[in-house]
This record gives structure tokens, C-alpha cells and sequence, in this order.
């Protein structure tokens, strides 16, 4: 390997280290905050069994790593919903798909994705891009039958983020994503009531 080949290879090498810790540092912060909101980046650099230096050295503050989590997490939504393919997988599917794939992201990133974002910021872009992408979802939803014509799909899709964010947080019996969204699905699709075969 000459020179200009060290020059590059250990160029990517020392990225992907660099970036490897930086997920390690989220992921502790994500931890540490979530049971103690006060806590110190010290603590943080414990949790991610790094030196205090090394969390300075890429975050400048607190507010900096706060907002870099919530980027990430952001970030990881966003996949979450990409990974479902809405546009592509029937809509039932798809449906369940992003349900449960959502819900991975706001149990295991609940402290960042609860913080605020500003209006014109990277998160409330990314934010505005998956609803545009949910409410495609539920047109296509509609448009299979899934829905009642009548239904306000802006409203059924402010009924389903509510529901995952419940799902989400209500307790250790829905913290298994592929069970809470058949819930929040089976919930959204189907409401409360007795099935119509039931009512007799």
C-alpha cells in the first residue's frame, strides 16, 4: 500500500472510529437522561466508558450533545418510517411496518425525541417529511378500504402518532414493538367497540 492508499484507508478508518464514538456517547447520553435529566457530562462519559476529555472534545456543551441526540434520533425516525417503504408495501403492511419500526426509535430514544426542536431546524424538516410520507400512507390506506371514506385522514393520522406515543410509554406490557403496534394498528383500524359481527 503506498502512501496516498495509507493516506485514504486510514483516513476512512479513523472516520468510522471517530463516528463509532460518537454513537456510543448518544447512546450512553440517551441512558444516563432519561433516568436523570440533570445529569452531568461526566457521568455521561462514564456510562459510555469514555475520558470526559473525549465527550468535550466533540460535543462544546451539554446543549450541544442534547441537541446532536436529538438530531440522531430525529434522524433514526425517519429511517425507521424509510425502512417500511409506505409508498411501495400494501398499506396494511406497511401500516404495521412503520408501527413497529417507530416504536423501536421512541422506546430506546424517548428523552431525545421528547425534546422541543425549532420550527425552521434539520428535525422539524425531517419531521414534516415523514408526515407528508404518513399521510401518502393513509391515502393509500383509504384508497384500499382500510379507511371509511368519510374519515379525516389529517385526523386519523394525529389519532395514530398518539397512539404510538402511548404505546410507547404506558408500560412493560407494549415495550415489545411488534406487539404494540398490533395494538395501535388493531386500535386505529378497528376503535373499541365490539367487531360488527359481535354486535349480531
Amino acid at each position: 500500500m503506498d502512501a496516498t492508499e495509507t493516506a485514504v484507508f486510514g483516513g476512512r478508518a479513523h472516520r468510522a472510529d471517530a463516528e463509532r464514538t460518537v454513537a456510543t456517547i448518544l447512546a450512553a447520553a440517551e441512558r444516563v437522561l432519561s433516568r436523570d435529566p440533570a445529569a452531568t457530562m461526566e457521568q455521561i462519559a462514564a456510562a459510555a466508558g469514555v475520558a470526559r476529555t473525549t465527550v468535550h472534545r466533540r460535543f462544546a456543551s451539554r446543549d450541544a450533545l442534547v441537541s446532536a441526540m436529538s438530531t440522531w434520533a430525529a434522524s433514526r425516525f425517519a429511517a425507521a418510517v424509510d425502512a417500511a417503504r409506505p409508498e411501495a408495501t400494501p398499506p396494511l403492511v406497511a401500516l404495521y411496518q412503520v408501527t413497529a419500526n417507530v416504536l423501536r426509535v421512541k422506546i430506546d430514544w424517548a428523552y431525545a425525541m421528547s425534546r422541543p426542536a425549532g420550527r425552521d431546524s434539520e428535525i422539524a424538516r425531517m419531521h414534516t417529511e415523514v408526515e407528508q410520507r404518513c399521510d401518502g400512507l393513509f391515502r393509500r390506506a383509504a384508497e384500499a378500504g382500510l379507511l371509511r371514506e368519510d374519515v379525516d385522514r389529517t385526523w386519523a393520522r394525529r389519532v395514530f402518532y398518539a397512539l404510538i406515543h402511548e404505546a410507547a410509554t404506558v408500560g412493560d406490557d407494549v415495550l415489545d414493538p411488534d406487539k404494540g403496534a398490533q395494538r395501535v394498528v388493531d386500535t386505529l383500524l378497528h376503535g373499541l367497540g365490539p367487531r360488527q359481527a359481535e354486535r349480531g
